[in-house]
């Protein structure tokens, strides 16, 4: 069974800068660059399980946020 989806808003020129960064990817399209970022970030954890992270992995994710614009 496939799973529904959502919307999530972000800013426009956020949106802008990933659709620049698919261009020059083998992402077809924003919304597939999104899914695998967050998925990466998540670590494909379990729904049911919360994440436990290491400070080193925190930190790193701060700074992808923080690269994304969302810190």
């Amino acid at each position: 069974m496939r799973e529904s989806k959502v919307t999530v808003k972000i800013p426009r020129p956020l949106y802008r800068k990933i659709q620049q960064v698919v261009e020059d990817s083998g992402f077809n399209s924003p919304t597939d660059f999104v899914v695998f970022v967050l998925r990466d970030l998540m670590g494909e954890a379990d729904e049911h399980t919360p994440a436990e992270f290491k400070p080193e992995e925190l930190e790193d994710i701060k700074r992808k946020l923080k690269n994304l614009g969302y810190l």
